[in-house]
């Protein structure tokens, strides 16, 4: 059977993303559905949900995906245009045996590609290079599959629903930033106590009002000039396809991954005494802290969608959070990342604490920080200088973590230096207890990284 190749370039730690009409195709995505159905035939798996985000270009590479699923024997369960939490959702609630999300998630109009998950487990890394192999190689299994529309919006929003608890009075802004979740965002804030301004919830793949990325603070400028003008507690965005969640409090205040994870937290701890809470090597001291103040314990992990799921399975944790915005409640809810839940959850920590989120934010640790610092490194060369980094450290008897890139403590609070998984860059941060202790740590990392040829912007 003839195959097809990939662009090596769509073939992504924790997804599969390109530039469609540049590296990403309808016929790439017929090769892909005709690759993942004969992994699912191989693996005892029939059924798979397949839903898609509001990207121009997410219709045609769905039809085109669906076509190839079917091809390949597959039982394709479509439910339609919305957010990646929905569609993991779907997975669950129409016991399914995969999933898979069209999406460009957070990134610009032109690109897009597809998120997936097969037998419970998310569907990455090794998983989606031999899935290119298999493109490449055309060892396709066949069939006669079917494909069946199952609109699940509404069970979706019922579910989000379940639990939840408002503070009497509380005015909440949402940015849904012209993202897929718009329509589930409208569905649910209708039926939600309290008063709700919806900003940007029409869908649209052009993203006219800023770009669907709301941890970067230039993206969540007209939510906060929205939280102080109306008088809202809080703010809430989302990415464009729903499974990362930015927070500014009352007082337009942003609030980063770490933070969010740390105050809500609180709830789970309280239900949970006890309970394993991951966060990634990204993520700053006070959630660690914070963490073992109210009784869990905190486990330090990779950075990683995808890989911090796999973590939470295997220790049985809680909740978990990334820098990045996703969080990952299995605390009542299903383990996967969804925003919307997340936003939900923050409202009853508020409600059951009685305390506005600006007290919150302002009664955990104190520390200072850089923002993630990104600098441009070869993919070649990228992991030889953390490798030299972590080597150079560990023989005069530094501290090292290295259980993605390296995280070096030292009395004044810690850096971190890892590769992206995504980019040819390295990424880095520092965070410290004072100023003065934070341009030590800075000048021990840029030193650590002149030694192995990289000059570094700070």
């Amino acid at each position: 059977m003839t195959g097809h190749e990939l662009h090596p370039s769509i073939l992504r730690a924790y997804d599969i993303r390109g530039i469609v009409g540049e590296t990403l195709s309808q016929d790439d995505a017929f090769a892909i559905g005709r690759a993942f159905a004969t992994r699912m035939a191989r693996a005892g798996a029939t059924r798979v949900c397949v839903g898609r985000d509001g990207r121009l270009s997410s219709p045609s590479l769905e039809g085109a995906l669906v076509d190839g699923l079917r091809a390949g024997g597959a039982h394709v369960l479509r439910i339609g245009l919305g957010p990646t939490p929905m569609l993991s959702f779907s997975v669950f609630e129409l016991e399914a045996d995969a999933g898979i999300m069209v999406t460009g998630s957070h990134n610009p109009p032109k690109h897009n590609g597809f998120k997936l998950t097969l037998s419970g487990r998310p569907f990455f890394g090794e998983d989606i290079t031999a899935l290119g192999a298999l493109a490449n190689a055309g060892d396709f299994t066949a069939g006669e599959g079917r494909a069946e529309d199952i609109p699940v919006a509404d069970a979706y929003v019922a579910r989000l629903l379940r639990g939840v608890e408002v503070p009497p009075g509380l005015r909440v802004a949402w940015d849904a930033g012209n993202g897929s979740a718009g329509e589930v965002l409208s569905a649910l804030t209708a039926k939600l106590p309290g008063e709700h301004i919806l900003l940007n919830e029409t869908i649209d793949g052009t993203f006219p009002a800023h770009h669907p990325d709301p941890t970067v603070p230039e993206n969540l400028v007209q939510l906060q000039d929205t939280v102080r003008d109306a008088g809202c507690g809080l703010g809430i965005a989302f990415d464009g396809d729903g499974d990362r969640i930015g927070v500014v409090d009352g007082a337009g205040r942003i609030l980063w991954g770490d933070q969010l994870v740390a105050i809500l937290a609180r709830d789970v701890l309280a239900a949970k005494p006890g309970a394993t809470i991951i966060a990634d090597v990204k993520c700053s001291d006070a959630l660690f802290q914070e963490v073992e103040r109210l009784g869990g314990v905190p486990l330090l992990w990779s950075v990683g969608h995808s890989r911090i799921k796999a973590k939470m399975t295997e220790t049985g944790a809680a909740l978990a959070g990334e820098m990045s915005g996703h969080i990952f409640f299995a605390d009542e809810y299903y383990g996967f990342d969804d925003a919307l839940y997340a936003g939900l959850r923050l409202l009853r920590v508020l409600a059951r604490s009685g305390e506005t989120l600006d007290a919150l934010r302002d009664a955990l640790p104190a520390f200072v920080n850089t923002p993630e610092l990104r600098f441009d490194c070869g993919d070649e060369r990228k992991f030889d200088v953390v490798t030299e980094v972590r080597d150079r450290l560990r023989s005069n008897g530094t501290d090292v973590n290295d259980i993605d890139g390296v995280r070096v403590s030292t009395a004044d609070g810690w850096w971190l230096l890892r590769p992206s998984n995504t980019q040819a860059v390295l990424v880095a941060r520092c965070e410290a207890r004072d100023e003065a202790g934070l341009a030590r740590l800075k000048a021990e990392m840029a030193a650590q990284l002149r030694l192995s040829g990289i000059d570094p912007p700070i």
